[in-house]
């Protein structure tokens, strides 16, 4: 669920703008650091700053979210003001120029407003990913093209193939919620792309793709539903058939979050589907996940009981409207009313916006149909080798949803399951302290390797026969 459910303030930042001054206005040119304090601690943000012909350009870090180089722009100094705007998501900066290393002043956003001086600094924090794969590589790796015949939208991807092999098996890895690129690109952090990378070094084909609408491939992802998300899957498992290096016999899928409920869905309509990894994949519905995410996840924040209840509540709400009321546009009158508590029409157009834009998220075809969803009667009737594992400290998909997993598919008579809890990991599989969404990008390690090898194993075993 990593995709959909972050925190307000993750500022996964898509900023698309640029600003001019006049050559009489004070140089802005440089590297400035601010932070935000927010429940759990502080976000450091960058605005890094270059005066070039009359106009300035400008890119952001977030260190803590692992983002670097991100676009920014409408940097406007008049005098000794400062202000840099954000509409993308509903943010802006506006302060005042102390001297020329400071400024003071506040960070908008989504009607809230935090305090954010900014002091010049020659130091920008470098983000390490240790794990990520840089060729060259020793397997061969090929961009890949081809079309879903039952949507007619075309998938586009990275096949990896281990060199020198013949009849080697394969996986099909499937994302999580929200656009996700091929490598499922998280808070700076790249999992598929280590995860096809260490199965790749060890025999195994990895066939990864962009969700649909992002990168190569044709779509939209919240018009479309976990359901159409396997049909494209075995579209994968299709392509990967025709690979002469491929045994067709020997084709699994790994899906991670939502991606370990898809997985279910297409190895019950394909027999080709020989195996499924489930990595931290709901046993439960959508509804229940999500109440018990936000729950988790606002406890780790440092919410006081009387705020979760009140948000749990509030959810609640919302999702019993999105249930029970077929009509969309009926949906967003009701939802307005709980969201802005009946002042839609007096609130400013950020707070209209802000509220919109929750609405939109939860009226789409993906969220009614991932609300309601129930994965138990998909996975009674998988007959193929199930591997389910999850982190003990995983706050989006509790580590609960092994003993509904393992239960569910037994209960169909598929004796062939294993679950593992790994001690002390994240949604990511990364080792951690708390397992706040706000130590995925803070955590250098994008997978445990013993996660890695426990996967790697299995596979191997399951279709060594």
């Amino acid at each position: 669920m990593q995709g959909r459910f972050h925190l307000l303030l993750a500022l996964s930042l898509t900023l698309l703008f640029s600003g001019y001054a006049s050559a009489q206005e004070p140089d802005m040119s440089g590297n400035w650091s601010g932070k935000i304090t927010i429940p759990g601690g502080t976000l450091e943000m960058i605005f890094k700053i270059s005066f070039t012909n009359g106009a300035y350009e400008a890119k952001l870090d977030v260190p803590k979210q692992g983002a670097a180089n991100l676009p920014v722009g409408d940097v406007v100094v008049t005098g000794d003001s400062l202000k840099i705007a954000v509409p993308a998501i509903l943010g802006n900066y506006a302060g005042k120029i102390i001297s020329k290393d400071s400024v003071s002043g506040k960070w908008s956003q989504s009607g809230m407003s935090f305090d954010v001086n900014l002091n010049k600094t020659d130091k920008v924090a470098e983000v390490k990913r240790p794990q990520q794969p840089v060729p060259p590589y020793p397997y061969l790796s090929e961009e890949v093209e081809f079309t879903n015949p039952h949507s007619g939208l075309k998938l586009a991807g990275t096949l990896t193939l281990p060199k020198n092999e013949n009849n080697c098996p394969a996986v099909v890895m499937i994302t999580g919620s929200g656009a996700e690129d091929r490598d499922e690109t998280v808070f700076g952090h790249k999992p598929f792309a280590v995860i096809a990378d260490y199965l790749t070094r060890n025999g195994i084909a990895v066939l990864r793709c962009d969700d649909r609408g992002v990168g190569g491939s044709e779509g939209d992802v919240n018009s479309s539903t976990s359901q159409d998300f396997a049909g494209d899957v075995l579209a994968e498992v299709e392509f990967l058939k025709n690979q002469n290096a491929i045994d067709p016999k020997k084709i699994g899928l790994i899906g991670h979050s939502e991606g370990g409920l898809i997985a279910p869905i297409a190895a019950v309509e394909s027999d080709d589907v020989a195996f499924i990894v489930m990595m931290a994949g709901p046993g439960v519905t959508g509804e229940q996940i999500i109440l018990e995410q936000a729950a988790l996840i606002s406890k780790a924040n440092g919410l006081p009981k009387y705020a979760i209840e009140q948000g749990r509540l509030t959810n609640q709400k919302i999702f019993d409207i999105v249930k029970s009321e077929p009509d969309s546009a009926k949906t967003v009158e009701k939802l307005r009313q709980i969201l802005a508590q009946g002042m839609y029409d007096g609130m400013n157009d950020d707070m209209k916006k802000m509220i919109d834009a929750k609405i939109q998220g939860v009226n789409s075809p993906w969220f009614r149909y991932f609300l309601t969803y129930d994965p138990k009667p998909t996975l009674t009737k998988v007959k193929c080798p199930v591997l389910a594992i999850n982190g003990t400290k995983d706050l989006q998909v509790p580590v609960s949803n092994l003993e509904n997993i393992i239960e569910a598919v037994n209960s169909g008579g598929n004796m062939q399951v294993d679950t593992i809890s790994f001690k002390n990991h994240n949604h990511l599989f990364q080792r951690c302290e708390t397992g706040s969404v706000a130590e995925y990008s803070q955590i250098e390690e994008t997978i445990d390797p013993e996660v890695l090898k426990t996967m790697k194993d299995w596979i191997l075993k399951t279709t060594s026969n």
